[in-house]
């Protein structure tokens, strides 16, 4: 158990790694909340006690199961981002190999935390039935209204587009080893949410309201029981008069040894012109490649992702995707010379950057693919669609709609 302390509330709590478990009534879905994977952002822990705490004594009704998961718990206690390495940033493929056959090394504290956080989560998954749904909650070090960030697959959005809350897509396209990211690699609905800035006390009441939305959608809870509409109200009073998806197309990556520094003054989704002076590099300018939006700029002492640059995404995209993805378009893709399968789920393809120059990656998107360049001549392009556990969800009333 350890103390952890919200600047926002002037408050701390004691905290384990199982912030609170609540068994409804009546079968139903089960729910995953994750809150303090990065140690700066208390908020999250905070909002997921206080529900707890709500649930408990007003008895409410629900169907399912509820879990709140602690992320680094050395972190939070000491109220830093993390260690030595970034928790939220070691989920990859390898490092869960390791994970699972017991060979991780236990040489920092970010590493123990993430073997019992992985412990955790098979815990829960051999114990309940599911369908299981996984939410990660966040803060940001900007100001910032909410938003969710959706790894693109189909599930995910069809069951985002319920909120009231702008939803980000692609981001597993330019960050390696998110805890979510390996979630919805293995098929299940999983997304993050950012309820603001990190000291701010209106973080915990969207995050609040955010916890509430998701039992309702889900199934857990009735709209009754929820106080729905005045968690509803609170998230889409922010998103009024804006529009609701969006795509990331840039990172600014803050290599090993830069010395980077945001230009004062930007906030989440404020739009910026291309030439525009975006932050310092080693004494240089870094300007805005392109037209677009600023999208979580870095404001604090660690990370590397410097800033990323998003883009509307029309609606008639998304439609246009759906269907493209309903009736499988992308097998047509190998039958091209200069790109094959390099997977027998067929969830993976190796494409000739000769051959891809030919293909915008806006139509790769369009069929579910992010890519990730592996040398000069060639990239591999993944999606998550093979991997979706859709017979989980088919009853889901989200997914009937």
């Amino acid at each position: 158990m350890v103390k952890v302390y919200s600047k926002a509330l002037d408050q701390s709590i004691d905290v384990e790694r199982l912030i609170g478990y609540y068994k409804g009534g009546q079968p139903g879905p089960t729910l995953i909340f994750f809150g303090g994977i990065h140690g700066n952002e208390p908020a999250g822990v905070f909002a997921l006690k206080r529900v707890f705490e709500e649930l408990e004594n007003l008895k409410t009704p629900m169907s399912g199961t509820m879990y709140g998961i602690s992320g680094n718990l050395w972190a939070l206690e000491n109220g830093v981002r993390y260690h030595e390495e970034d928790l939220n940033r070691l989920w990859t493929n390898d490092t869960v190999k390791d994970l699972h056959s017991n060979k991780l090394h236990h040489d920092n504290e970010d590493s123990i935390q993430q073997l019992e956080i992985y412990n955790t989560i098979k815990q829960i998954l051999h114990k309940e039935k599911g369908p299981f749904y996984f939410f990660d909650l966040h803060t940001t070090s900007s100001k910032t209204t909410p938003f969710l960030t959706v790894n693109d697959s189909m599930l995910n959005r069809k069951f985002t587009m319920q909120y009231p809350i702008r939803i980000i897509l692609g981001i597993e396209e330019y960050l390696d080893g998110p805890l979510l990211s390996y979630i919805n690699e293995r098929g299940y609905v999983s997304f993050g949410f950012e309820a603001g800035q990190h000291d701010d006390p209106a973080s915990i009441k969207n995050h609040i309201s955010f916890i509430y939305l998701t039992m309702v959608y889900s199934g857990c809870v009735h709209k009754s029981d929820a106080n729905f509409e005045k968690h509803y109200t609170l998230l889409n009073d922010e998103l009024k008069k804006s529009h609701k998806t969006y795509e990331i197309f840039y990172l600014h990556k803050i290599i090993n040894g830069e010395e980077f520094r945001m230009k004062d003054g930007f906030i989440n989704f404020q739009k910026i012109n291309k030439g525009q002076n975006l932050a310092i590099s080693n004494g240089k300018n870094v300007a805005a490649e392109s037209n677009g939006r600023i999208f979580m700029p870095l404001y604090q002492g660690k990370g590397d992702d410097g800033f990323f640059i998003i883009k509307k995404t029309p609606y008639f995209f998304l439609r246009l995707s759906a269907i493209l993805r309903k009736i499988r378009f992308d097998h047509i893709l190998p039958t091209l010379p200069g790109i094959r399968w390099i997977s027998d789920k067929k969830d993976a393809l190796l494409v000739n950057l000769k051959v891809a120059r030919f293909f915008t990656k806006q139509f790769f998107h369009l069929l579910g693919y992010r890519s990730k360049e592996i040398d000069k001549t060639h990239l591999i392009i993944k999606n998550r669609e093979t991997a979706s556990r859709k017979e989980d969800y088919k009853n889901a009333v989200w997914n009937r709609r």
